[in-house]
Order: C-alpha cells, then structure tokens, then sequence
C-alpha cells in the first residue's frame, strides 16, 4: 500500500526533513520492482531529494534508473565485494554515497580503524571519478547500553575523519539509546555533541519536536542560523499560541 508511504513522506517534510530514505528490504519481495514503485510514489507527494537504501546492488541500480535528479545511496561499506559492486553503480548514475565504517572483520571498536576504512573508501571513490564531497562517511554510532564507551569512541572517529579527511558526515541518532530509557534526551544531546565533531546530516526522525528542536538549538549556537530566524520561524508555526 504506498498510500501509506505516501502520507509518511509528506509527514516527514512538513516536519522538516530535507532527505529522504526510502528502504522497502522485507524478505519474500521483489525489492527491485517494489523499490522502483515507492520511489515513484514518493516523487509524487514531494520534490525533497531522495535517499535510495537497499543492501542489494541490483535494487540500488532499479531505484536510481528511475529516479530523476541526483541521488543519495545507501550505502557501500568497506568490504572488498561492496566496494567492487556499489561505487560503480553509484558512479554511473552521478549519485553520492553513504559509506559505512565496516568492511570485511566487521564493525571496528576504535576509532583510529574506522578513520582508515573511511580513507579507504574514499580513495576508491576517487579512483572511479567519484569526488570526496560525493561521500558522506557513517562511522556507525552503536548502542552504549552494551559498551559504556561507544559514544566516546563514535565522538572520536567523528573528529578523525572531520580532520582529515573533511567530508560530510551522518549517522543513525537514534542508535546510540537503544535498550535504555529517555532515549529522545540521550539522543538529543548526542546530536548535540556530533555536531561539534564533525556530523552534518544526521539520519534522525523529525517528527519527533524533541529531536528536531535538539537539532535547531543546535545549530543557533553553533552559528548556523543568522540571526535566530530559522529557529524562531519554525517555533513560530510549532506554537502559534505561544
């Protein structure tokens, strides 16, 4: 039912969403087919530009062959085999790319590992012609419920790639909460934090106010938003009573 997709697209934009990932991997689907049909639906309710997510290249490529415009992939990832079957295709179809800090021994604990298959990623993209500003790095931020040093750490790598490598950078906000309560204030001040080391474009659900408004305080204090404008405008239509 892509009505349903539909109304969550236009929800996500009127609260203030400026990507959108689509992502329709369910088991026992033809996700090239249906990843085609969403995509299309979504083109219809808005013209935000479009994040197109699947961990199947051949999906990737039925999604960007019908999509208009430049889009983001989700995603390539250190592994030899993702390298060789995603950058091409990204490539091919002028997109930008979200690269994972993972690669073939899985998800690295420090930080110093994730700056260098960061690196590599990018060296890779830039040898099929695929500029650095095409390439925004997730380190992978992971639950501190499991390991009370993951934030730390994430904050770390953040800062690494920032420095040396200066390219945009994201991560899943939420993640980092999982399995503990008052996760919309964890996740709030870790967005808050991300952004002093280096995040850009975080992958967040902006109906939730408490998230959102993290994001614009946020960028009022860092100087991001000329002379509160941003901030008040959409406080203003928020609460128009207040």
């Amino acid at each position: 039912n892509l009505k349903l997709v539909q109304e969550e697209a236009t929800k996500q934009v009127q609260e203030g969403a400026h990507v959108l990932d689509v992502n329709v991997g369910v088991s026992g689907i033809d996700e090239p087919k249906l990843l085609k049909e969403a995509i299309l639906a979504v083109r219809e309710v808005t013209e935000v530009p479009l994040c197109i997510d699947s961990a199947l290249p051949r999906a990737l490529e039925a999604g960007l062959q019908v999509y208009e415009g430049k889009a983001l992939v989700n995603s390539v990832n250190g592994e030899e085999r993702k390298l060789k079957e995603v950058l091409p295709v990204v490539k091919q179809y002028g997109a930008a790319v979200i690269g994972l800090t993972m690669d073939d021994d899985g998800i690295p604990k420090d930080a110093p590992k994730r700056l260098q298959i960061a690196r590599k990623i990018v060296e890779e993209a830039q040898k099929i012609g695929i500029p650095p500003e095409d390439v925004i790095i997730d380190p992978l931020a992971m639950a501190i419920s499991t390991d009370h040093t993951a934030a730390l750490e994430t904050l770390k790598a953040f800062r690494l790639i920032r420095d040396e490598l200066g390219v945009n950078q994201t991560m899943g906000a939420s993640n980092i909460s999982f399995g503990l309560p008052e996760r919309h204030p964890i996740n709030g001040i870790f967005l808050a934090m991300a952004a002093i080391h280096g995040v850009t474009c975080p992958i967040l659900d902006p109906t939730v106010w408490e998230i959102r408004r993290s994001i614009l305080i946020t960028d009022l204090l860092l100087g991001k938003d000329e002379y509160c404008m941003n901030f008040i405008s959409i406080y203003r239509d928020k609460f128009p009573q207040e």
